[in-house]
């Protein structure tokens, strides 16, 4: 146990702000409304009303958010089972990246439920904070908001370099669905051979024990694929029907959950993959990278071609069917280049990104135990 320094105090939340909950039920919500709507959900739905004004700490009080901490400064409406924390006698946001870095797991094992998990009144009433001098609040609630700010810069620099790379392709060769600049269209089948995998019997555990990458479609994700989580044996392949796809082989989800259907990977790696992917080889014909590209703008296409009931899929003819466009293998070949170099940028960033959440998560440690400022 760390010993604080001798000018701070340890309050309850209950001695530092006052803590209520809104009164407004979900369905009192309007998608067109003027403010924010604070329910039990990540996201904050929109109202026509407000009932609370100013900086506020809001927290979940039941479901699978209990833990979640937000801020806001403005006008709002709140669900009555969302906890407002206001009119503190101390710094909001110093308290805000206290609760942001102990309140998840401080409660844990303090919810209460079976059906739907909750936590109480008292849960936050009762709860522990150290509090340093107003001034020092201050200074760490700046330091980490910084810190913050810088992590949230590197996150938003990542999606520009993916909506860069998706105008570049725009700009060289059209929507590839509607293929305004008329390039020549082939079906899949014409250019590449396309496989699926296979699932070993997981009634045999040692299938999962080896070095062999095994791809889910939770991992294909309009992303590079490097590494799987799970890995199976030689037995595992040779005793089931699956197939080792070479690297550069492109991935399209046939089926899953949400929004699986449609997404593609390319493999960085030789890889496995279940039954769920099409695996479209690669093929001297046209460029893996081009064509992987090509297909992220197909997503909302092939979702569209999907048949079946409650959860509809894509299948193997569907995709060998799929006319793609083709242009000249020498400009497929450029655009491949930038994607290199792109993707090479955002390895750094990622990196950078992984440093940053680091660093911050160093600051808030040492924040409140007083060895920051």
């Amino acid at each position: 146990m760390f010993k604080l320094p001798s000018n701070w105090q340890v309050k309850s939340l209950g001695e530092i702000c006052s803590i209520t909950t809104g009164d407004k039920d979900v369905n009192e919500g309007n998608v067109n409304g003027e403010y924010f709507f604070f329910t039990c959900a990540a996201v904050p739905l929109r109202s026509s009303s407000y009932s609370f004004e100013g900086k506020a700490i809001l927290l979940p009080g039941n479901g699978a958010n209990v833990g979640l901490v937000l801020y806001y400064d403005g006008k709002f409406e709140a669900y009555q089972r969302t906890y407002v924390l206001n009119n503190f006698t101390t710094d909001v946001k110093y308290v805000y990246f206290h609760l942001r870095e102990r309140w998840k797991i401080s409660q844990e094992n303090k919810q209460y439920g079976s059906a739907t998990n909750y936590i109480r009144f008292d849960n936050i009433a009762n709860y522990k904070i150290p509090i340093p001098p107003l001034p020092i609040q201050k200074q760490i609630a700046e330091i980490l908001e910084k810190a913050d700010q810088a992590k949230q810069k590197r996150k938003d620099a990542n999606k520009l370099t993916d909506e860069f790379l998706q105008s570049v392709f725009i700009e060289m060769f059209g929507d590839p669905v509607r293929n305004p600049n008329g390039w020549e269209k082939k079906m899949i089948s014409e250019i590449s051979k396309v496989g699926t995998g296979g699932t070993p019997s997981r009634e045999n555990p040692e299938y999962f024990i080896g070095n062999i990458p095994w791809v889910k479609t939770t991992e294909v994700d309009n992303n590079r694929i490097f590494e799987t989580e799970e890995k199976i044996t030689e037995e595992a392949l040779n005793e089931s029907n699956c197939t080792k796809f070479p690297k550069a082989t492109v991935l399209i989800a046939l089926y899953g959950q949400g929004l699986t259907r449609g997404r593609t990977s390319i493999l960085e790696i030789e890889a496995c993959t279940n039954q769920a992917s099409a695996a479209i080889l690669p093929s001297k014909k046209i460029n893996s990278i081009f064509l992987w590209r090509q297909l992220l703008h197909f997503y909302n296409h092939l979702r569209s071609l999907s048949r079946g009931g409650n959860q509809p899929n894509l299948n193997l003819s569907f995709i060998k069917n799929l006319k793609v466009i083709f242009p000249p293998l020498s400009l497929q070949q450029q655009f491949a280049e930038i994607v290199n170099k792109t993707e090479a940028l955002k390895e750094k960033q990622k990196q950078s990104k992984q440093e940053l959440e680091k660093l911050f998560q160093s600051l808030m440690q040492r924040a409140f135990k007083g060895e920051l400022v």
